[in-house]
């Protein structure tokens, strides 16, 4: 009873914290990135319970309590790729969508390395030195940072692009307010 009492309300709150991300991302930025964006922190959220079904590895609070984690930390880096590319969009006008978001991750992967082999360093160390009650917490996380980097710059954005992205959902025309008239 107290397995599914946890996974009913483990489920729930996973729910509930995608539909939030959805929902800020679309406001955000644009519905097509919140697909990417949801996509992304799903694989994520699959690859890690996927990891603890497959290896038979206990799944309790910890490991619920890593996997929201994850999503946030996850998100986190999405959302810095996105700016960017809403950012190149503004800076680069005659750059292709392929180029712009080819960019944009070319731009944030040495902050991506930098990011994720600090936060894995850290993971770590709760993983060796945490004892039984970090340990799986740790696990899940250091599963979840390496498919994170991956979802984040491959999944997302690209999912994005297949959508159709186009600069004119991110930047908004500059409206004139009359015609222009010289004075002279």
């Amino acid at each position: 009873q107290i397995g599914e009492e946890l996974f009913n309300s483990g489920g729930l709150g996973i729910l509930c914290a995608f539909a939030l991300v959805f929902l800020y991302v679309a406001i955000q930025f644009q519905w097509k990135f919140s697909v990417g964006a949801i996509v992304s922190l799903i694989h994520d959220t699959i690859v890690t319970l996927g990891a603890f079904s497959l290896f038979q590895w206990d799944f309790d609070l910890t490991v619920l309590a890593a996997v929201l984690a994850l999503i946030g930390y996850s998100i986190n880096d999405t959302i810095v790729v996105f700016d960017r590319i809403r950012e190149n969009f503004r800076k680069q006008r005659k750059a292709s969508v392929r180029e712009i978001i080819n960019a944009s991750i070319t731009q944030n992967i040495s902050r991506t390395v930098i990011t994720h082999a600090s936060t894995q360093m850290m993971v770590l160390s709760m993983f060796f030195f945490g004892g039984p009650t970090l340990h799986n917490f740790s696990l899940a996380l250091t599963i979840g940072i390496w498919f994170g980097i991956y979802s984040s710059v491959f999944v997302a954005a690209a999912l994005a692009m297949w959508m159709g992205i186009k600069r004119e959902d991110l930047v908004k025309p500059v409206k004139k307010d009359g015609p222009e008239v010289e004075l002279g």
